[in-house]
């Protein structure tokens, strides 16, 4: 499974979202959390790799988060 076209190795994925999940704590701004992870999100679907579920799931936060910061609540 390890570099075959299509897959990365599931340990560097997970210390990529943890190294994610990290900046994005640091940043005040929702949107720019977001942007991050749709950066990522790009890079894996542009090597054919599959959207690790966490990563699916902070992005969905990310924009619920966005879309609360824009009503003001």
């Amino acid at each position: 499974m390890n570099n075959q076209e299509g897959s990365q190795p599931l340990p560097q994925m997970q210390a990529e979202i943890a190294e994610l999940s990290g900046r994005i704590a640091e940043v005040d701004d929702p949107r720019d959390g977001y942007v991050m992870v749709r950066d990522r999100i790009q890079q894996y679907r542009a090597a054919g790799w599959a959207i690790p579920e966490d990563l699916a799931q902070i992005e969905k936060n990310l924009r619920t988060d966005c879309m609360l910061a824009s009503r003001g609540g």
